[in-house]
């Protein structure tokens, strides 16, 4: 089904770290719509896991992000999927993808995703990199390996679904 399915996702938010977002080419931008897609998960009880990337030298995750500590995956490799036990956590879900640096640490866990047959679903204004033609050529590589291409609204709307969803009203104000 091409349909984003909050039944059998997983929202991956990969290292939007407080020492790294000041770099960000829009960073401010990448913070918020990842904010939206992280209320929206909680909304609809879509599970969240964050990855942060030697947090002793990139910091926590963004506060403005507040995971559960439980929610935290550490890890020293540029793709989450080297890093051990990372597939364990994912439960065989669909991966709805935010985070950066789109080019390294997003492009490197999405191929590693896509090679051992995970679908990814990169959400484009919820990924950054220092620079656009980084973020822009992470994305067209991610696209090439079969990972779908989407936005905020894109995911939310498909997690709800219809306008008659219980949570329709709530989850429309996140992206209004």
């Amino acid at each position: 089904m091409p349909l984003i399915d909050p039944a059998r996702a997983l929202l991956l938010v990969i290292d939007i770290q407080v020492r790294l977002m000041p770099a960000i080419t829009d960073g401010a931008g990448v913070i918020a719509n990842t904010n939206r897609l992280v209320a929206a998960a909680r909304l609809l009880d879509v599970p969240a896991l964050f990855t942060e990337q030697n947090a002793g030298g990139l910091g926590p995750t963004v506060p403005d992000l507040t995971p559960g500590p439980e929610a935290v995956f550490p890890k020293m490799s540029f793709g989450a999927v080297q890093a051990p036990g990372f597939l364990d956590r994912l439960g065989g879900r669909d991966l709805v993808v935010a985070g950066c640096e789109a080019h390294i640490c997003v492009l490197q866990t999405v191929l590693g995703l896509r090679e051992v047959g995970q679908r990814a679903y990169v959400v484009a204004d919820a990924v950054g990199s220092r620079r656009t033609e980084n973020r822009d050529a992470g994305l067209a590589r991610m696209a090439a390996h079969g990972a779908e291409i989407v936005t905020t609204e894109m995911v939310v709307f498909e997690w709800l679904g219809t306008a008659r969803h219980p949570c329709f009203r709530e989850a429309v104000k996140l992206i209004k």
